[in-house]
């Protein structure tokens, strides 16, 4: 594997933290807003709209991660 290919692998793995974590943050978020009262359910809506991006974005992300495997 070529240095750059290492680095763009790392760059990946990074960008997957980041948004493993921002979609755990929208997780909590929506989790409180929810147990209280008199919530904005648009508001709701749109941030659980946002989880199943970043839920897609994360399945993508690690796909590509995972070494090819011949058939």
């Amino acid at each position: 594997m070529s240095h750059i290919d290492e680095l763009e692998r790392q760059e990946r793995r990074q960008l997957l933290i980041k948004l493993e974590n921002e979609h755990a943050s929208l997780d909590h978020e929506v989790t409180l807003l929810l147990d209280g009262h008199g919530t904005d359910q648009l508001h709701i809506s749109r941030l659980k709209r946002r989880k199943l991006q970043l839920k897609d974005m994360i399945v993508r992300l690690k796909s590509s991660l995972l070494p090819d495997v011949p058939a």
